[in-house]
């Protein structure tokens, strides 16, 4: 992924660097194991645990001599050791059970930097909504105002999607936290299990229960299949942020800094680039998600179509999910919400957004249901086109709007369980914070 949608302690997983370094290391861990068991002669290990991590540039002359990228590694490994410690290097493994391996801990890291992003902007959701739950402000369906509601409940409403999220990242993150040293074809008949149970037991990792030689790629589908639902997710949270900073809205307003200049052009414009940033890098990861599903079908016990995309998708699709998480926690923390410009929007329309209380009070007095509707309806029509109150119009027609009739906070007071809920979950929140 670009610089631009990156964080630097995501983007450091993802360095040709950090690879090789936990290859060595995967390398390192399972020739301890085979001396554990025997397998490789215990005067091997120092140097084979001493050699440095190769350099990126030597692996790469290696790899133009053999056009292998795990074969080059090796050489570039092994190059300095005594050859009776070079020879047991990656003895008894195949290539994918050091790249599978090595990938799986590479996932679960950026898999916990996500997942720490999400738990932030869901906490951020929360104080938010709890700060704003009196705040009025105008519903709308179908981009039509509604009814009113308040920012708290708007916000609330994203904060409970991104919970669900975590429970979908948090077993997507078990799921690719996997490695395999199983040998060709998966079936240990070079190396023994025990070393692979202790290797990812050092990493942290779990084991393919029956491998083919690579760890099943639906894992990594599970992966990028959460990343697209949560990047969605946060997206529909930025495009509302979109929406209510329209001109002729004006509810709220994204942070910006000093230096901010909206247009080439207009000195005055203020545009909503980070909430429609946000929304574009929704794209990327759903279209990930979708090569992931093609990377699950391989042939026979393996093959490798699946390579030359993971080495696109998984970093990207990871870096993008961080990138979006955390600047829509910076979009937040910084919003400005204006109460005032709300109560005006919801007198916009001089009373319509009122017409079911009145059309049910009709009813709850004995009106015929359909003629109470009737009746709301066509007062309300007309207000909307003579630009007049709908008290008004209900006036013409007979109909007294009493006291109260006509304010917001008749559409708000029956809400306790909603905020229980709310603060049931910055409970649960924040325990995970305290773990």
């Amino acid at each position: 992924m670009i610089e631009r949608y990156s964080r630097p302690e995501m983007a450091e997983l993802w360095t040709d660097e950090t690879k090789y370094a936990t290859w060595v290391r995967v390398e390192v861990l399972a020739t301890a194991a085979q001396v554990e068991l025997g397998v490789v002669p215990a005067d091997a290990f120092e140097a084979i645990r001493r050699a440095p991590v190769p350099t990126v540039e030597r692996i790469r002359a290696c790899e133009s001599t053999r056009d292998h990228e795990i074969l080059a590694f090796l050489a570039a490994y092994t190059e300095n050791m005594p050859s009776d410690a070079a020879r047991w290097v990656h003895h008894g493994m195949t290539s994918y059970d050091l790249v599978d391996t090595s990938l799986g801990h590479i996932l679960a890291r950026a898999g916990d930097l996500v997942l720490n992003a999400a738990h932030t902007l869901a906490q951020l959701l929360v104080e938010r909504a709890l700060e704003h739950w009196d705040t009025p402000c105008i519903a709308r369906t179908h981009g039509i105002h509604a009814e009113p509601t308040t920012f708290g409940q708007k916000l609330a409403v994203h904060a409970h999607a991104l919970h669900r999220c975590l429970t979908q990242l948090t077993a997507a993150r078990a799921a690719v936290a996997v490695g395999t040293l199983s040998g060709p074809v998966g079936t240990y008949a070079h190396i023994s299990p025990q070393v692979e149970e202790r290797v990812c037991a050092e990493l942290g990792l779990g084991f393919e229960p029956v491998p083919t030689q690579v760890v099943a790629r639906d894992r990594h589908a599970q992966l990028l299949s959460a990343l697209a639902v949560t990047g969605a997710v946060v997206e529909q949270f930025a495009l509302e942020m979109r929406m209510l900073q329209r001109t002729e809205v004006g509810e709220v307003d994204e942070p910006r800094t000093s230096a901010y200049q909206g247009s080439s052009a207009m000195p005055h414009k203020r545009n909503p680039t980070t909430s429609e940033r946000l929304c574009g890098l929704a794209r990327i990861l759903r279209a990930n998600a979708g090569a992931a599903y093609e990377n699950i079908a391989l042939w026979h016990e393996r093959d490798l179509a699946h390579s030359s995309v993971e080495r696109v998708i998984l970093p990207d699709s990871l870096t993008v999910a961080h990138y979006q998480l955390t600047s829509a926690a910076d979009l937040l923390r910084g919003l400005r919400v204006f109460p005032d410009r709300m109560a005006r929007n919801i007198g916009t329309t001089l009373g319509l957004v009122y017409s079911s209380e009145i059309y049910l009070d009709l009813v709850s007095e004995g009106a015929d249901r359909e003629e109470a509707y009737r009746l709301v309806q066509s007062a309300a029509t007309e207000a909307w086109s003579a630009g007049t109150g709908l008290a008004e119009s209900l006036a013409s027609r007979g109909v007294t709007v009493r006291e109260g009739q006509l304010d917001p906070q008749r559409f708000l007071g029956n809400r306790a369980h909603l905020k229980s809920r709310l603060e049931a979950l910055s409970k649960e929140l924040q325990q995970h914070v305290d773990m």
